[in-house]
């Protein structure tokens, strides 16, 4: 929903101008918006998978974002700081031709956190007291492009006519399944494993790990080793870390970033760091700690960053992941 989002509906705030409160919400969901434009609307179910059949009067145009429940579901209600996992169908309210389908991919997470209550009631308030199984109409209106600099009118020349808005934006959002989040640990959580001889070592001090790099030789190829394998969920490449970390610099040994110096946990999508983090991290458990050993070419390149150069070495304690 965040990817799709931020391709789609430029300016998620948007949708906290027209329609919906921060009021609490009641226990079923709330509608905003012209809804009587969802009143001809018609959806066909084609299981999880798959996109709905849709069919609507065209164009569909909205003034204000609008949001209802358009298919009730069977399932339990869904709650307040639970996650909701969605696919979601996106087409053009002026045609209905496809803009983005992610029935066929894995189900995505919208978190109902109070972040979203804050930034986006309406949406908030639509999903929260929704059953599992349910479809929620949103309409977007278009957005108006920001007009380019014209002649003044007081010099005498005639001003350009304001850039038309683009079409209404319709998303069938399907609520496949709710589940609690799980808090993040404080640390590492698991059976501890013996590297192989070779990688640079890790001690720990105060709970904060210290990395040794003296003998460690340069990688061929990225380094991804458990010093403590967790037992928690699965990390994927899609998820959102969060994590505490230390990174130094293979050569020299020279420490650049630490999330422990900062004294609390960051939190960062996996696909959008760099590729060895990307790589290495994906696969693991929630619990771990894990020893990177990251080739140049899989960090930051010849330039480095900062003081970030050349191979680089990082331990990465998983907190969570969600």
């Amino acid at each position: 929903m965040r990817r799709l989002l931020a391709i789609l509906l430029p300016g998620l705030l948007l949708l906290t101008a027209c329609g919906g409160t921060t009021a609490e919400p009641e226990p079923t969901s709330q509608s905003a918006g012209e809804t009587a434009k969802f009143d001809s609307l018609k959806l066909t179910d084609n299981g999880d998978k798959k996109a709905p059949g849709l069919d609507f009067p065209k164009p569909l145009e909205v003034a204000e974002p609008t949001i209802k429940v358009v298919n009730e579901g069977s399932g339990d209600a869904v709650k307040a700081n639970q996650i909701a996992n969605i696919s979601v169908l996106a087409v053009s309210g002026a045609d209905g031709s496809t803009l983005e389908d992610t029935f066929p991919n894995e189900p995505e997470p919208l978190e109902l956190n109070d972040q979203l209550k804050t930034n986006s009631a309406v949406i908030y308030n639509a999903f929260v007291g929704a059953k599992v199984g349910s479809s929620i109409a949103l309409a977007v209106p278009g957005q108006q492009s920001a007009p380019g600099a014209s002649p003044s009118p007081s010099a005498g020349a005639t001003p350009s006519p304001s850039p038309a808005a683009g079409p209404t934006q319709l998303l069938i959002i399907k609520i496949l399944s709710a589940t609690d989040v799980t808090p993040a640990l404080d640390k590492p959580q698991g059976e501890t494993v013996t590297p192989p001889a070779g990688l640079p070592t890790v001690t720990e001090k105060d709970g904060v790990p210290e990395i040794n790099v003296e003998g460690a030789a340069a990688p061929t190829a990225l380094v991804s080793q458990d010093l403590i394998k967790g037992t928690g969920a699965t990390v994927k490449e899609t998820d959102t870390l969060t994590v505490n970390y230390v990174g130094v610099n293979l050569v020299g040994g020279t420490k650049f970033d630490s999330s422990f110096d900062r004294g609390e946990p960051t939190s960062f999508a996996l696909n959008q760091v760099i590729k060895g983090w990307t790589q290495g991290l994906t696969g693991k458990t929630v619990g771990s700690r894990v020893l990177l050993v990251i080739p140049k070419d899989l960090a930051y390149g010849d330039a480095g960053q900062g003081e970030a150069k050349g191979d680089l070495v990082f331990v990465v304690d998983i907190l969570g992941a969600k």
